[in-house]
């Protein structure tokens, strides 16, 4: 009987195991988990903490006996330290710091990722005891819940301004804490344009945020006053002061495991992986965000993402038992609530197209989420990126207010780039409508028909058929070719 050990117990071990078990209930599957949490909803706790999401055994996609009814058996608390690839051989320690060597036909590695520190001098030193916290694992979450708790802060700082620094915010908002958010980029939210960014920036300001952009920190510190942070803002000196202190400006692969075994690490330091996930060690696969991604545009990339974390767990769990499942690929969709608003990206921004050899063309518009004169209708401001050799589709960006369905429409954006499409076919799809819900033309369709009134060989106008309306005015380019309707890089990517 095959057995197959799955290191982890977040999305990607948990998605091989549960995959393995769906194929053949025979198979003998152990999932080895550093933790007493399995199946936990990492991307849930800011939810936690805002009071929307109650008690905490909520986030739990499957509770521990779920899992158990499967059929996988679980190592709770129980630390992978070493693989013996020849032997086929995990050691690991178990909760009472015994060792032990578990034997096992084939191995997923799918242990994720580790909170980034971005070089801040302090944050090897002081803890959750000291008031400065991390939030990526369940530990993290009833940490930060104690000092709220006991010590009631009135003012946090977070330094770092992406989806779950602003979730963050909002959290503490909520709590009534009074919030100071430092960012390094020239805007939050740095994977939207500063344009897009501008927005979110504003809906913290209407929210009682202190967002300060331009910032990098550099130290922080236990002073009789409280958390100090210090760092430069705008090449000048600047000093914050609060009660707490939450870090979170991005993860790195955790990837030591793989790599003492002989893995070979790629893009962003993850571990590298063919499209079965294979890792080249012998009955070794890793999936997760310790592992590189293949991006449709890009080719291989770093981009931790949940959405791809389960997709790519699945792929190893089924090869695992002598499968030819295949990763197809991520776009890098992603979305975020922020109080009252929705920012949605997919897809290369302009930059991001023009460095992997794109010649991007990127428009900006607004539509309404439906028809006007229907009550209730709002704006969604869109930014379109297409190659203007081909008007290939290569990515979007949306915000708009809560209930705009923001996320839904990037997801039409997700779906063309996975198909292919070019920019002007998006027009040809055929997309819901009613006038409380959407317009003859939705609001994806007069954004790529904005882009194309702007696209080399159509002429422009402040106002196209669609009722979309212009923001930007690229610069004149070539007329493309109209038979080329594929960029070849993307087939053999």
């Amino acid at each position: 009987m095959t057995h197959l050990i799955a290191i982890g117990g977040s999305d990607a071990g948990i998605s091989a195991a549960l995959r393995a078990r769906e194929l053949d209930p025979s198979v003998n599957v152990t999932v080895v988990v550093a933790d007493r949490y399995p199946n936990f909803s990492i991307c849930g706790i800011p939810y936690y903490f805002s009071g929307d999401v109650t008690p905490w055994q909520s986030l739990a996609h499957r509770t521990t006996a779920d899992l158990e009814a499967t059929g996988m058996r679980l190592r709770l608390d129980t630390l992978a330290t070493g693989i013996d690839v020849a032997g086929r051989k995990l050691q690991l320690r178990n909760p009472d710091g015994s060792v032990e060597d578990l034997g096992y036909d084939e191995l997923v590695v799918g242990i994720g990722a580790l909170p980034s520190h971005a070089g801040i001098v302090g944050l090897d030193q002081l803890g959750a005891e000291d008031g400065v916290h991390v939030i990526h694992s369940m530990g993290d979450t009833f940490a930060l819940d104690r000092h709220l708790t006991e010590r009631a802060p009135r003012s946090a700082i977070i330094v770092g301004a992406g989806y779950v620094g602003l979730e963050m915010a909002e959290a503490f908002t909520v709590r009534g804490i009074r919030t100071t958010q430092l960012q390094r980029g020239p805007e939050v939210l740095s994977t939207l344009d500063p344009e897009l960014g501008a927005l979110v920036h504003t809906e913290l300001d209407q929210h009682g945020v202190e967002v300060v952009v331009n910032s990098t920190v550099k130290t922080i510190r236990k002073t009789a006053a409280g958390l100090t942070v210090t760092g430069i803002h705008e090449d000048a000196p600047f000093e914050r002061t609060a009660d707490l202190v939450l870090v979170v400006v991005g993860v790195r692969p955790n990837t030591a495991l793989l790599e003492k075994a002989g893995a070979t690490l790629g893009p962003g330091g993850a571990v590298v992986v063919d499209e079965g996930m294979r890792t080249g060690l012998p009955h070794v696969y890793s999936a997760g965000d310790g592992t590189i991604t293949h991006h449709r545009l890009l080719g291989p990339t770093y981009l931790p993402l949940g959405t791809t974390a389960h997709k790519q767990g699945r792929v190893a769990g089924e090869n695992a038992l002598g499968g030819d499942a295949k990763f197809a690929g991520s776009v890098g969709t992603q979305v975020v609530k922020v109080f009252d608003l929705v920012a949605a990206r997919t897809g290369l921004r302009h930059h991001e197209a023009a460095a992997a050899g794109y010649r991007p063309l990127t428009t900006g518009s607004s539509a309404d989420d439906h028809l006007r004169y229907y009550p209730g209708a709002h704006p969604i401001s869109f930014r379109i990126t297409g190659d203007h050799r081909d008007a290939r589709l290569l990515g979007a960006q949306l915000v708009g207010r809560l209930g705009t369905e923001v996320a839904k429409r990037v997801d039409t954006f997700a779906t063309a780039l996975y198909a292919g499409l070019t920019v002007p076919q998006i027009s040809e799809l055929d997309l819901a409508y009613t006038p409380p819900l959407g317009s003859p033309w939705d609001a994806v369709q007069a954004a790529t028909q904005a882009w194309e009134a702007a696209a080399p060989g159509r002429r422009a106008s402040a106002r196209n058929a669609s009722g979309a309306k212009p923001q930007t005015k690229p610069p004149m380019l070539a007329q493309r070719d109209p038979s080329r309707t594929q960029d070849p890089r993307i087939d053999n990517a």
